[in-house]
């Protein structure tokens, strides 16, 4: 029987506020009830930057299945149905010893199929190849002609040159468990904005919330005032103060009232929510203790941060760079050799009849004598681009390190700085409240209480922005590592890439 009555309670409640806040009029909006580990849920869930990161991830995983894809055997049809020609073209005439021009009308087909291996140790290419080739000329010279090239093995394979297949088989598997430890680091980075949005609103709810306590605070002091007044306990000076008090407290409600109502529209636009949205947060209580080694926190973040993946990565491809203008500085060398059979004839009955063997050995070179140090300049190049990727690897790598250490400190000296915010939040309002009775029976002046409510409005203040810091930091921390020190747990065991999927 209590639920209805609430119910009624907190709709009751709810119109006061937006009275208040200058929200009249707006009965059909939803109101939703957040804390915060649920805010965070929403924004990995339907924020705009939640699907951003998930479609960067399915490009890094498309791209990864790609380059698998390339490792297979790929099975290609050419086909040309047909191809007619009609034209006047320039033939040689023997007889004549001369170049003349001819009338030509001919049709033409031809269908292939053909499967190709890549090699990564030695960056060739085995094929096999079968074809089909149909050729008709019209005119006075009419003739059908059919080629086939029943079957066809063959290796093509630079001797000395680059070889691309063997840098791919290094750079690609980091490149997409980058792109995977990228997409946790994403999934923090928007629980850390979720937070930072959260406890906006937060802060905003609690300083609209403390201008409404002391606007009716303030007016109850003057009500108090103005009867002390008469009967001359207090001196005209201090009823003025009461009065500006009360009216400064009137403008700081709606100050406040707007401040509340922007960050409320900030948190619900970036969850992707109404913008009309009403929104009532419940903030988390005093976390429990969560000690977290330094030297823990540096190993996590050495095997599972992504920006480190990064740097191995552009180390890898600078040194891809250095092999390529390396090996193409010098000569270059190739072979290709195929065996297989073909045949010819004017009938297709004929064409694969005892077809003949196709043998194929191909060998070329090429050697550069002049080019006035084009390819050496691009080597240096590159060697000396990879010593800049290297030593900017090294400071990142460093840089990183150091916000993993700073951040670790931090979140633990913050869990101590909670419990102190805490009991001397508790301390304020009661200070608050002691000084409010004494000022009321006369023990107290205006400074005093002015002090008192100060006090209390700050320690308000610095609770929020104790627990703001402490989440803030965790997060990071879980950014940093990709690891769960509360659940002792590594966040890539709660994803399942399969698939392209992202389950958690």
């Amino acid at each position: 029987m209590n639920h209805p009555f609430r119910l009624i309670q907190k709709i009751l409640l709810a119109g006061l506020f937006f009275s208040c806040t200058g929200l009249q009029g707006l009965h059909a909006q939803q109101r939703l009830v957040l804390d915060l580990e649920r805010t965070i849920a929403l924004a990995n869930d339907s924020s705009l930057e939640s699907f951003r990161t998930q479609n960067m991830y399915l490009s890094g995983y498309w791209e990864y299945r790609t380059y698998k894809a390339n490792r297979l055997p790929s099975l290609t049809l050419d086909l040309t149905p047909a191809q007619y020609n009609r034209d006047i073209t320039k033939r040689y005439d023997s007889g004549s010893n001369l170049d003349v021009y001819r009338t030509q009308q001919s049709f033409y087909a031809y269908g292939g199929l053909s499967v190709r291996q890549n090699l990564d140790l030695t960056g060739g290419t085995f094929y096999l190849e079968s074809n089909l080739a149909y050729m008709r000329s019209f005119g006075a010279n009419s003739a059908t002609q059919l080629t086939s090239v029943p079957i066809r093995l063959g290796y093509s394979q630079s001797l000395v040159g680059y070889n691309p297949f063997k840098w791919e088989r290094r750079i690609e598997p980091l490149k997409y468990e980058r792109v995977k430890k990228e997409f946790l680091y994403n999934v923090e980075k928007v629980s850390e904005t979720a937070t930072n949005y959260f406890f906006s609103l937060a802060m905003a709810q609690a300083e609209y919330n403390l201008a409404k306590d002391n606007l009716a605070s303030t007016d109850t002091l003057y009500r108090i005032g103005q009867q002390r007044h008469r009967i001359a306990a207090i001196s005209q000076a201090d009823l003025l103060t009461l009065k500006l008090d009360r009216v400064n407290a009137q403008n700081t409600l709606r100050n406040k009232a707007s401040d509340l109502k922007r960050a409320m529209f900030s948190l619900a636009s970036f969850l992707n929510l109404d913008k009309n949205t009403q929104i009532e947060l419940q903030l988390p209580s005093r976390p429990g203790m969560i000690e977290i080694p330094v030297d823990e926190a540096l190993s996590w973040g050495r095997s599972n941060n992504p920006q480190l993946l990064e740097l191995k990565q552009n180390v890898l491809e600078a040194q891809r760079n250095v092999d390529k203008t390396k090996k193409e500085s010098r000569f270059n060398a190739s072979v290709n050799a195929s065996v297989g059979f073909n045949q010819v004839a004017d009938n297709f009955g004929d064409v694969y009849h005892k077809p003949m063997q196709q043998d194929l050995v191909a060998v070329s070179v090429s050697i550069p004598l002049l080019d006035w140090g084009v390819r050496k300049g691009r080597y240096n190049m590159a060697r000396n681009n990879l010593n800049v990727v290297k030593i900017s690897a090294r400071q990142d790598e460093i840089s990183i390190e150091e916000e993993v250490i700073m951040t670790v400190s931090d979140f633990n000296i913050q869990q101590q700085l909670i419990a102190s915010a805490e009991e001397a939040l508790d301390l304020s309002v009661l200070a608050y409240h002691e000084t409010k009775q004494r000022f009321i029976i006369g023990k107290a002046d205006i400074n005093s209480l002015t002090l008192s409510l100060n006090r209390q409005q700050q320690a308000q203040r610095n609770y929020i922005s104790a627990l703001q810091s402490y989440w803030l930091n965790y997060y990071k921390i879980r950014r940093l590592t990709l690891f769960d020190f509360a659940a002792k747990l590594s966040l890539s065991d709660r994803f399942d890439f399969n698939g392209g999927k992202l389950v958690k």
